[in-house]
């Protein structure tokens, strides 16, 4: 399953500080898709769809005194303002995603041909919805904030047999949460139990917007997402909600944990030539114990080691004794350098590594 469209991808969540609004949600992608831009990353603004005549009981539609349906109502968005939204994230450079609430909204999900379908913490174990998420056959992340294991277990196997590239986001659904309470090893449980899977990170937290970036890619996550919001309005800003500034401080500090954890993660990296250079001057050279004559068997008793090593020297990385070691090719004076050119050696009969000796040492 191809799953390189997760891979380092950044979400950047309206989720509703679009107040219900069309015009502040543009100046949301407007100075935000900037930073993403001036960053050089690739990220996503997500927007949230919900059919709000369905998803809140008729009943309960005037109860203001409870937070999240007066929430849910009050940022009613139309599906023709979701459509100039889809349309402005993609102009501006961004990927348009969305967390669709309902069967309808998944609907719209494929109306608006988003490349990516996110599903909610809390819809990790609502199974209608899921059925009808897969039946798009689109990738899809979700979030696992306090899932219980069976259900994560259960739907990482639902998605596997449909052969649906699903991300997986270790999330603490607490809105904001402490440094304290990240649980950033969550992002290792992951990657050891849905081996193949892209593990992610959202984030909620409020008073850092470098290090659980930083922490998370070196123990592999590699989708990140976080609530964003603006201040040029004078509407108030949820602490988990990030700025401009803020986002800005968190690619850098994602560019900062790639240049720190480099570029081999499935095999032993190539060193780097001043690495080499500093090494190679603690390296200690073969010298002749005593005058060494050609035809001469090297013995432990023949030679010592020491520092420096010079160009064109063995070194006790190349030293070979006993019966099929080095034999003695051009006279060698006492306390002379053992060079690669007075033993008959495999490495002498190799002229790439014969170079290499010699460009190496003192």
């Amino acid at each position: 399953m191809k799953r390189d469209i997760f891979e380092n991808l950044f979400v950047l969540e309206m989720t509703n500080n679009h107040l219900g609004r069309l015009d502040r949600a543009l100046e949301i992608v407007r100075e935000h898709s900037r930073v993403v831009r001036f960053n050089n990353v690739r990220a996503a603004i997500k927007l949230q769809f919900r059919d709000v005549d369905t998803f809140v009981h008729k009943d309960f539609r005037d109860r203001t005194d409870i937070r999240y349906i007066k929430r849910v109502l009050d940022t009613r968005m139309s599906k023709a303002d979701y459509a100039v939204l889809v349309e402005a994230i993609t102009k501006s450079g961004c990927i348009p995603l969305a967390t669709p609430f309902d069967e309808k909204s998944v609907d719209w999900c494929v109306e608006f041909n988003l490349p990516i379908i996110k599903i909610a913490s809390a819809d990790s174990n609502d199974w209608m919805l899921l059925e009808k998420i897969a039946s798009t056959r689109r990738p899809c992340i979700i979030s696992f904030g306090a899932t219980p294991l069976k259900d994560m277990d259960d739907v990482v196997t639902f998605f596997e047999h449909r052969n649906i590239p699903l991300a997986l986001n270790h999330c603490v659904a607490a809105y904001p949460h402490e440094d304290s309470e990240c649980e950033l090893d969550q992002v290792d449980f992951l990657r050891d139990r849905y081996p193949g899977h892209t593990i992610g990170w959202s984030s909620h937290e409020h008073g850092d917007w470098d290090s659980s970036v930083k922490i998370a890619y070196a123990k592999g996550a590699r989708t990140f997402e976080r609530h964003i919001d603006i201040n040029s309005d004078g509407a108030p800003v949820a602490a988990y909600s990030s700025l401009p500034e803020q986002v800005d401080r968190w690619f850098k500090a994602f560019h900062q944990a790639v240049e720190f954890c480099g570029t081999a993660r499935t095999e032993r990296k190539l060193p780097l030539a001043k690495e080499t250079a500093y090494l190679d001057t603690y390296i200690r050279g073969v010298y002749a114990r005593r005058e060494l004559q050609p035809g001469q068997l090297l013995t432990e008793d023949d030679i010592y080691l020491a520092i420096p090593l010079q160009k064109g020297q063995i070194s006790c990385r190349e030293l070979m004794l006993g019966r099929f070691g080095h034999k003695i090719t051009k006279t060698v004076g006492a306390d002379g350098a053992v060079m690669i050119d007075s033993i008959d050696s495999p490495h002498s009969q190799n002229e790439r590594l014969k170079s290499q000796i010699y460009q190496r040492g003192l």
